[in-house]
């Protein structure tokens, strides 16, 4: 078995996990290294290229662990809203169909 699980069901998709906590800790540790990285490198200091590296692979790899998980989520969601949509449009067409009589 995987450290990182890649493939998810719905059910499972909607708990919290592990892959979620290490999202949760990436991802500020990303933004914090991404955001001096670009301060630091735009006056020139080797230093600020050195963490700005450091924020993009940070970065690469909250999505890596991540994004499978919101795939799924964002798949089974807009499964829901098209099935909405088609029974309000199913139900609207008999409503009109109704008044029109």
């Amino acid at each position: 078995m995987a450290f990182i699980r890649r493939d998810w069901d719905p059910v499972h998709a909607d708990e919290w996990t592990k892959e979620d906590w290490i999202a949760i800790v990436l991802s500020p540790l990303a933004y914090i290294f991404l955001s001096i990285g670009t301060g630091l490198s735009i006056l020139l200091l080797p230093i600020g290229f050195i963490t700005f590296s450091i924020g993009i692979v940070l970065t690469i790899l909250m999505h890596y662990v991540i994004d499978p998980k919101l795939k799924m989520i964002s798949s089974e969601f807009n499964f829901l809203v098209r099935s909405d949509i088609e029974i309000t449009c199913h139900f609207a067409s008999k409503k009109i169909l109704l008044y029109s009589n």
